[in-house]
């Protein structure tokens, strides 16, 4: 046998084992990854797919689809309720900045060192872990009219304290209300570990060049923190968008539309009215406008967002 042969022969069957190897690697790790594949195609993708051609057909899951063209979003773009509930979701994504303001100033308080910091950490995040059910319950019975701790705390200062929940002027105020506070402890929390990933170094220079604290806060840390202040806000307005759970329980879109979201009256013709089709429409259109807000967000954070 010739002697190169004789030396490559080795390090060809080291090169055998190995493909082998790799083999049985990638064969373990397409097994790990086919479980969420395979859920993402049968309770996501499938189903979405199946929306798209239910948005084009009038189907109330009890006949078969029948097609209606672009009937569903004629109706939609007609629909004065439907009109109203998209300006009902913006106006309660108001809240957002609102609350991002309350949340990077609580993350810059517990960001200092004070006594029973755990404590106040582990208090503003501990409404994060419990039921929303459970706390939209509890706010419910604080915005009560007659026997609520909001008004009763408002009558003690000599003021009467409104209907919150049954007024068509303050129902959408108090839900605003209560969702700035539902989100403060994660937002604080993402605040705050960008707070403290900030370089000691700059508030150094920055001191020795004379600037006070509300010049370090504008020029360093807003800055330092943008990131995070985009995360915070892309992801508020996707999640506001698509607010549902606590105006249901709260409210149930009442008084007179005024709390009624994009996604609740989506629920209503879907469940209640059994118009899948007019309601797979609505899903679409809403889809549409977060992707554009969306896009929007991240043309714009160019400008202000600091890697």
């Amino acid at each position: 046998m010739d002697r190169k042969l004789m030396l490559d022969f080795p390090k060809k069957i080291v090169v055998a084992k190995n493909k082998r190897k790799f083999k049985k690697e990638y064969l373990w790790g397409y097994l790990f990854i086919a479980s969420p594949i395979v859920g993402f195609l049968l309770f996501a993708f499938l189903p979405m797919l199946f929306s798209i051609y239910v948005s084009f057909t009038e189907f109330d899951l009890y006949s078969p689809a029948r097609f209606n063209g672009l009937e569903n979003y004629k109706q939609l773009f007609q629909d004065d309720i439907f009109i109203k509930t998209v300006g009902n979701t913006f106006y309660a994504a108001l809240g957002i900045p609102i609350g991002m303001i309350f949340s990077l100033m609580i993350a810059i308080a517990l960001n200092q060192r004070i006594k029973g910091l755990t404590f106040f950490r582990t208090a503003f995040f501990l409404p994060t872990v419990c039921s929303i059910v459970a706390l939209t319950l509890l706010w419910k019975w604080i915005f009560n009219s007659d026997f609520g701790l909001l008004n009763i705390l408002l009558s003690y200062i000599g003021v009467s304290g409104p209907a919150w929940l049954s007024d068509e002027h303050w129902a959408m105020p108090a839900m605003i209300i209560q969702g700035v506070w539902g989100g403060l402890g994660v937002n604080m929390i993402l605040y705050l570990a960008a707070l403290q990933s900030v370089p000691k170094d700059l508030y150094e220079a920055a001191e020795i060049d004379g600037a006070n604290g509300w010049h370090k806060l504008i020029y360093i840390t807003i800055p330092s923190i943008s990131p995070t202040t985009f995360f915070i806000l892309v992801t508020s307005i996707i999640g506001a968008l698509q607010d549902f759970q606590r105006f249901m329980i709260m409210t149930e879109g009442g008084p007179n539309y005024a709390t009624t979201t994009v996604v609740y009256y989506l629920f209503l013709n879907a469940f209640r009215y059994m118009k899948m089709g007019y309601a797979s429409a609505m899903a679409w259109v809403l889809g549409i406008i977060i992707l554009i807000i969306t896009i929007i967000n991240f043309k714009l954070s160019k400008k202000w967002v600091h890697y």
